[in-house]
């Protein structure tokens, strides 16, 4: 059973890892990877990646992106969200601290953040504006 819109955007705010999907051209499947999020009900979502990664490119090409989440227990539920590209920015570590705490137990953060910070290039923030959704519930069926 399809989720209410209440229900979509709880478990979207839920910190699962994504499948993010974009259009990666002529003659090819999308990419699709696993990526963190971040998402407030009503909000936003968005994710930080590379700036010269290939996510980056791909999704400045095509101005948008899809992510989907799922979970197996206690039921199998999933939500897809797809939508528009409407700002990229410079990361800051203020927004990695945020969404390395999402993910990451307390005491990892701080060590993570400097390491990240330090190793992984220069970040950006895509953020994407929900257009549509697919979600449900087969526990409920």
């Amino acid at each position: 059973m399809a989720l209410t819109r209440e229900e979509r955007e709880t478990f979207l705010a839920e910190p699962h890892i994504a499948a993010l999907a974009v259009d990666a051209g002529a003659g090819r499947a999308p990419l699709t990877v696993p990526i963190w999020y971040q998402y407030e009900p009503g909000g936003e979502v968005w994710i930080m990646t590379g700036l010269n990664s290939r996510k980056n490119e791909l999704i400045g090409r095509a101005g948008r992106f899809s992510l989907m989440v799922d979970r197996l227990e206690p039921t199998i539920r999933y939500v897809s969200v797809e939508g528009p590209v409407v700002e990229t920015a410079a990361a800051t570590e203020e927004a990695l601290r945020e969404m390395s705490a999402r993910y990451l137990p307390a005491e990892k953060v701080d060590g993570y953040v400097a390491f990240a910070w330090a190793n992984h290039g220069e970040q950006v923030i895509l953020r994407m504006r929900p257009e549509r959704w697919v979600s449900t519930d087969l526990g409920s069926v």
